[in-house]
């Protein structure tokens, strides 16, 4: 009876850690937004991995633990991989290492081998990707996606200064390697988003991916992205076909064609001393230029490799040893709260400064309120501080054993700190209880906070585009009483802005017609930089397209809205929302009345161009891609950033590169910049 009941215990927590991980991951690989830590993650997988096998009756194939990363992005073309890029398992401890170590050499001794030997090579903290050249040409770039298919990012890749468009010899192969984004590129990132009052990325890993797959492929470019690339996966090394016997060896032949390897690469037959390199790594890894999370060891011949296979997810001949998360202790001098663009008024913890995974840590975030009660986080305490490969540190738990009686339990204010106006609690995502977080929200459209915030967000890229409207020129203009709403942009007038500090008569002007030329720019982007939560660049655009315009989201219902494809409920529901309100109404009035389009532009109905999917490349004669762009977005076209079999037109101007190859591969017309003006009708 007792076993049954054990089993019937383990069979909930198996169905509760599938759903908690599948959450997780898909967080992590398709949306680059974790809410948890590597380690805790790690932990709950190593758990369901564990309960599985003790129970084979409940394993499952549709496991978290069967499969590899995250679904491929239905926003870029789809690539199947010539070779499987596979995970690996992690070990967490020294003695699990020494047991994969033990076990390996003696399956391979028993096979009749007489010498084993083993990699150590540091685990770098990125995005994996495969890259193809055809007679040494850059032809396909692809995320790992679930390890069969991923997404096309070839434009993307292109951008990254690392890779060679052009290997040193003209051979055909494909490899693999770990896009990162280097820690200095990463602080510049978070302070210019911090300075926009965007949401910060939580660490180099996530921006990466999310830098990886911007759909304006310059964008890439812009956020200085890195790669090493670890692994040959298929194809020639040498002319004949050949490729190295070691892992070692294909290292180095691959730095002779041209790419960047990692140096930090130890031999060893010795277990003791795969221990000692993996020690010597975590002691560096503060000082390095990027994230690492762990050290890989790998059986270094190729051959041996071959003898002893793969598991289902992952290889036999390799694991990947897991660094723990660096925690420490200081005290909590304070909780500040900062008021955001949609209202969130989020807690950071002010820390007596720490040294903490190589830099300086005063602040820490504590996300909401639930963490604050859950974790009896009070103003005093010792906590625990921790950066679990993240670069934002967070509190892990506080210390009650050094409480001395002083400690202040913290309690949100009922008023909001910017405005003085009513705070609610809103208990997660509009009540998905999934998240298990509850946000604590000023709902005074008028805050203060939130104006200057809203108004950095519907001046930025992607938005109204406001050139000239960075966040400190918004903060002059907010403080001096010029804007209290997006309206007020339009109604700014040149004497008032050449009064203000740093900014004359030059700059008034450049921005006045900056404002004059976004009026322009079409619903989709109203709709995008009104602000609507859940509601972003590439939704704004579809519901736009769906509905015709701004002013017919005032009449949809959630069910219209719920119609438009990738639009869910929850988001439907924020929209209807917001255009319930008297405000919205009165704000787009007055933008409609300013001269600000609230009708899609975006196609033209009856255009022959609508519906094909053209891809720009090269430098064109008298047109930026840009303003390439909007005229096809205009006539209905979209505009892609790689070439795929579904690419109608293929643009190519002055040193167009792999996109053209690629478009020649797969039969893609190519025109230039003179027919497609004759498209789009068009005389320069």
């Amino acid at each position: 009876m007792g076993a049954k009941t054990d089993n019937t215990a383990d069979k909930k927590r198996i169905e509760e850690l599938r759903r908690l991980l599948a959450y997780h991951s898909r967080l992590y690989y398709e949306k680059d937004e974790p809410e948890i830590s590597d380690y805790e993650y790690d932990m709950m997988f190593k758990e369901l991995k564990e309960l599985e096998s003790a129970h084979p009756e409940l394993d499952s194939g549709e496991s978290p633990t069967h499969r590899v990363g995250g679904r491929a992005d239905e926003r870029f073309g789809k690539v199947r991989h010539p070779v499987k890029m596979g995970s690996l398992t992690d070990v967490f401890s020294f003695d699990e290492l020494r047991t994969f170590v033990d076990k390996t050499r003696q399956q391979l001794l028993s096979m009749g081998e007489t010498e084993v030997f083993f990699s150590v090579e540091p685990k770098i903290d990125g995005l994996s990707v495969g890259l193809t050249y055809e007679k040494g040409k850059f032809v396909l770039g692809a995320t790992r996606g679930d390890g069969v298919e991923g997404e096309d990012v070839t434009a993307n890749l292109s951008q990254i200064k690392a890779i060679p468009h052009t290997l040193t010899e003209p051979l055909s192969l494909t490899v693999r390697g770990e896009v990162y984004m280097p820690r200095a590129a990463f602080a510049r990132l978070n302070a210019q988003k911090e300075e926009a009052g965007e949401k910060l990325w939580a660490n180099p890993r996530n921006a990466a991916a999310g830098s990886l797959r911007r759909l304006d492929p310059a964008e890439t470019g812009e956020r200085g992205l890195d790669i090493f690339v670890f692994n040959f996966q298929s194809g020639e090394l040498y002319s004949d076909g050949s490729v190295p016997e070691t892992h070692s060896g294909t290292v180095e032949r691959m730095r002779e064609l041209g790419f960047t390897v990692i140096d930090m690469l130890a031999v060893t037959d010795d277990t003791d001393r795969i221990i000692d390199e993996i020690r010597a790594l975590g002691e560096r890894r503060d000082r390095l230029a990027n994230d690492i999370d762990g050290v890989v060891i790998k059986i270094n011949s190729l051959r041996q490799r071959e003898l002893l296979g793969e598991n289902t997810s992952t290889p036999k001949w390799a694991v990947a040893y897991k660094f723990p998360p660096e925690e420490k202790r200081t005290k909590l001098l304070d909780i500040a709260l900062q008021v955001g663009r949609t209202g969130a008024v989020t807690p950071n913890a002010v820390l007596e400064p720490i040294r903490l995974a190589g830099t300086s840590v005063s602040r820490a975030t504590l996300h909401n309120i639930d963490i604050i009660r859950s974790r009896d986080i009070r103003i005093g305490d010792t906590v625990i501080v921790r950066k679990a490969g993240d670069i934002i540190p967070e509190i892990v738990a506080s210390v009650p054993e050094c409480r001395t009686g002083s400690e202040v339990p913290f309690r949100f204010p009922e008023a909001c700190p910017s405005c003085g106006e009513r705070l609610v609690y809103d208990s997660g995502e509009d009540g998905d209880d999934e998240t298990g977080e509850g946000t604590v929200r000023c709902i005074n459209a008028a805050c203060p906070a939130q104006l200057e915030r809203r108004l950095i967000h519907f001046a930025s890229k992607g938005a109204m585009s406001i050139d000239g409207m960075g966040p400190a020129v918004v903060k002059l203009l907010k403080d001096a009483g010029l804007v209290s709403s997006p309206a007020d942009i339009y109604k700014l007038k040149a004497d008032d802005i050449e009064k203000l500090p740093r900014m004359g008569t030059l700059s008034a002007q450049n921005l006045i017609s900056s404002v004059e030329k976004s009026k322009g720019a079409g619903a989709s982007r109203l709709l995008f930089a009104l602000g609507v939560r859940h509601i972003g660049e590439a939704a704004s655009e579809e519901i736009c397209r769906r509905f015709g315009g701004i002013y017919p989201l005032f009449e949809a219902s959630v069910e219209d809205i719920c119609a438009v494809d990738d639009v869910g409920d929850i988001m439907a529901r924020s929209l209807t929302d917001f255009f319930a309100l008297p405000e919205t109404r009165e704000l787009v009035d007055d933008l409609r009345d300013s001269g600000v389009v609230c009708d899609y532009t975006g196609t033209a109905s009856g255009s022959a161009l609508e519906g094909l999917t053209f891809v720009l490349t090269g430098t064109l004669p008298t047109l930026k891609r840009n303003e390439a762009a909007e005229l096809l977005k205009a006539q209905g076209a979209k505009v892609a950033g790689s070439v795929s079999a579904k690419t109608s037109y293929v643009v190519a101007g002055e040193a167009a590169g792999s996109k053209l190859d690629r478009a020649n591969q797969l039969g893609i017309p190519v025109i230039d910049e003179s027919k497609l003006l004759e498209m789009l009708g068009e005389k320069r």
